[in-house]
């Protein structure tokens, strides 16, 4: 299912999500102000799940990512992002919402493309990250004590730029948690 607006293509192995101008999932945790307007593509899912894919994009404006997201509303939220900094380098990024956004960078990163991974197990939110698909390293653990049913999928943003192209290959949504979230196996 699609939810905003956007172009994109679906093959076996591979999702492109083409982000539209100044589009992001945020709430300022300064002023409230909600953005929601970026296109998600996503399937509903019950209880715990894992999200995962290999994501590649160019980097071209300050905060272009693609995101792994879970949705339950336009001020709850969870996301799992590539991310251009606001400081110029890209990285693994992690925002959490539960009425405003807690926004957290993570990993730096020299390529274009790395693993990355959101998880819900009960309550427990965790985002890993891994430069091969094999070896996953947590980026963010918390709680968030949303509803049991979310839309689950993936997101592409460019807050303050043109837009553009995200790959999303080897995509997958496992309808189980994790049994240990620290260590995203």
């Amino acid at each position: 299912m699609l939810q905003g607006k956007c172009k994109f293509e679906v093959s076996e192995k591979q999702l492109v999500i083409y982000a539209e101008p100044h589009t992001d999932y945020f709430v300022s945790p300064v002023d409230g102000s909600v953005t929601a307007n970026a296109a998600l593509v996503y399937e509903e899912v019950t209880g715990d799940f894992v999200c995962r894919a290999k994501v590649s994009l160019e980097h071209k404006s300050m905060f272009d990512a693609g995101v792994l997201m879970a949705v339950q509303d336009d001020t709850h939220w969870a996301k799992a992002c590539f991310e251009l900094g606001d400081y110029g380098f890209k990285s693994v990024c992690a925002v959490m919402t539960n009425g405003l956004s807690d926004d957290c960078n993570g990993a730096t990163v020299e390529e274009n493309e790395l693993w990355l991974q959101l998880a819900r197990t009960g309550n427990v939110f965790s985002v890993h990250y891994s430069m091969d698909g094999e070896n996953y390293f947590l980026t963010r653990l918390c709680s968030l004590p949303f509803a049991e049913t979310l839309k689950v999928g993936f997101e592409a943003q460019s807050p303050t730029g043109e837009g553009g192209k995200r790959c999303f290959t080897d995509y997958v949504i496992e309808h189980h948690g994790l049994e240990d979230p620290r260590l995203g196996i």
